[in-house]
This record gives C-alpha cells, sequence and structure tokens, in this order.
C-alpha cells in the first residue's frame, strides 16, 4: 500500500498538471482579430476568429462595429457558405482622402447572421474574413467592438479595451495591431483578396497580391507562435507528470530495499 506522503506528491503532480493547462486555455478563447497586425497605409484581410464558449449554446450571429474615428474606405466581406453578411454605413464628420478622391461615408458594422441550420456548435469555431483598408496612418491600433449572440438568447459583449499596465480585461474587444510600413515598401492598390459582397471599394481597383503575400506570411507566424506555445504547455505537464513518476519510482525502490 503506498504511503501517505507518496499520495500526496501524486496528488500534487496531477494538480499541477491539470493547473497548466487550465490556465493554458483562456488564451485561446477570446474573439481575436488574426493575423494581428498590419501596416500603416496598406491593405489587408484579416479573419474574426470566433470560438464558440458555451457547453450548451451554438454562436448565430456575430456583430463587428468598426471604427469610425479612423474610417476606412473599402471594407469587403469573403461570402461563407450558410451565414448571410449585412453591411452598415455611416456619414463621416469629415470626408478622407483616398487616392485623391473624397469619402464621404464609410462601413460602421458588418453582422454575420447563420442560416437555418448553421451553427458554431460548442467545441467549434468560425472564421470571418474581411478585407480592408487604406489602413490609417495616425494610429498604432485599430479597436473592433464585438458582440457574439448565442442561440439560447445570450450576448457577449467583447467590447473592453485593454489599457497598458494594467491586466487584460475579461471581455476585451478584437485589436488589430498598426506598424510603421518599412522604408520603400509601397503599398500602392495592394488589397485583400476578399470577394466584395458589402461595401464596394472607394477607389473602383482590384487589389490583390501584396496583401495576399503580407497575410499569408502573418498567418505562417501567427501559427508558428500559436504551435509554440501549445508544445511549450504540453512539455511543462509531461515535465511535471514525468517528476511525479520518477519520485514515485524511487519510494517504490526504497520501500523495497527496507524489506
Amino acid at each position: 500500500m503506498r504511503s501517505l506522503p507518496t499520495r500526496r506528491i501524486a496528488a500534487a503532480a496531477l494538480a499541477a498538471a491539470t493547473s497548466v493547462v487550465v490556465l493554458a486555455g483562456p488564451a485561446f478563447a477570446h474573439v481575436t482579430v488574426n493575423p494581428g497586425a498590419a501596416s500603416q497605409g496598406g491593405y489587408t484581410a484579416v479573419d474574426f476568429r470566433v470560438p464558440n464558449e458555451s457547453d450548451t449554446a451554438s454562436t448565430v450571429k456575430l456583430e463587428v462595429n468598426l471604427p469610425l474615428d479612423h474610417p476606412l474606405a473599402s471594407v469587403r466581406t469573403l461570402p461563407m457558405p450558410g451565414w448571410t453578411a449585412t453591411v452598415e454605413k455611416a456619414k463621416l464628420d469629415k470626408p478622407i482622402k483616398v487616392h485623391g478622391n473624397d469619402v464621404n461615408e464609410a462601413v460602421s458594422k458588418i453582422t454575420w447572421t447563420a442560416d437555418a441550420g448553421t451553427k458554431i456548435a460548442p467545441g467549434q469555431f468560425q472564421e470571418f474574413r474581411v478585407s480592408l483598408g487604406p489602413l490609417p496612418t495616425d494610429t498604432d491600433s485599430l479597436v473592433f467592438k464585438a458582440l457574439q449572440s448565442y442561440d439560447n438568447g445570450d450576448v457577449v459583449r467583447w467590447i473592453d479595451e485593454s489599457k497598458e499596465g494594467q491586466p487584460e480585461p475579461a471581455k476585451p474587444a478584437p485589436v488589430l495591431k498598426l506598424t510603421k510600413a518599412a522604408a520603400g515598401d509601397g503599398h500602392g492598390d495592394s488589397h485583400g483578396g476578399a470577394t466584395a459582397t458589402a461595401a464596394p471599394a472607394a477607389d473602383g481597383h482590384n487589389h490583390g497580391d501584396s496583401a495576399d503575400k503580407a497575410e499569408a506570411a502573418d498567418a505562417d507566424h501567427n501559427s508558428s507562435d500559436s504551435t509554440a506555445r501549445t508544445l511549450g504547455v504540453v512539455g511543462i505537464v509531461v515535465g511535471v507528470i514525468g517528476t511525479a513518476v520518477g519520485v514515485l519510482g524511487l519510494r517504490r525502490r526504497s520501500g523495497g530495499s527496507a524489506s
């Protein structure tokens, strides 16, 4: 029969491993923008990644509010089977210049609604792709406040803005970080390759290759980071369990020698 100290060691190891897994989970549970960064002044394609957090209800609607303090002249949604995208526009207090033309209105909100028989079920996630641009050059981030609706009537409001030096809020709004464009990096007519089903581009151009390449690079980087984090967590768990097994083995051998 195992001694009391041995059982305590095993229980402590199991608790430590469980806590590592639990702590690692919430980082993947938020509504996020992916990739999370893009270059100022250019066009990009991003995914709003929506995990279903409920164990009993399914997500059937996503509303994303676009910032009007830094309006985006061109917003296009990628068609998704089973979902209907609706775009709302708002009049701008001050027109913005895009390729020398005045733009007086911009998309203020995109709503994706699930068709009959479509949903994001428990344990699943969905990505809603949008192409955006031109991205502003006078800010280092864009905040997209989002509402996630479930088929049981619950609504999760992802609207809290993170503040530097403070803990992340419980329901943070998705944020797209904007970085300075590299010297000699001409954005020109680069635009994300999403199919136009919502607001037409203000310049009427077909933008594609540059943003697609940048998006692919960012997506690969994001995927690598996620894989590294996951492998790190698994390594910690395996290490904790291995230590516990080693201690138990030593205890058994010590007990056998004594007898």
